[in-house]
């Protein structure tokens, strides 16, 4: 698969889910959000330095931070936010020589 824009992985949420995410709504999917934040922190602690992690380990890493960037594009689809528009806080405006300003 090529790699996806963010407008597109937004939109392919959207697509999915939006339905059931919006019946949900924003304070109960913030909690799903909250809870896949919580499993990357895991995740990250068991790949993080010292620690030998297993294959599974490193690849429930990724998959944490798939699972976060989801939910975080399934609040801003139920929020009305383009994940692409907000994005330009860091690629077009505010940022000067990859330091904020």
């Amino acid at each position: 698969m090529a790699d996806l824009t963010v407008r597109a992985f937004q939109d392919l949420i959207r697509e999915k889910y939006y339905a059931t995410d919006s019946a949900r709504g924003v304070p109960a999917t913030f909690m799903w959000f909250i809870e896949e934040v919580g499993e990357l922190s895991t995740a990250l602690a068991e790949n993080g330095p010292g620690k030998t992690p297993t294959p599974e380990q490193k690849a429930n890493l990724s998959e944490e931070f798939a699972d976060v960037f989801a939910w975080l594009c399934t609040l801003a689809n139920i929020s009305g936010v383009d994940m692409s528009k907000a994005l330009e806080k860091y690629t077009v405006k505010g940022v000067k020589d990859g330091v904020k300003t």
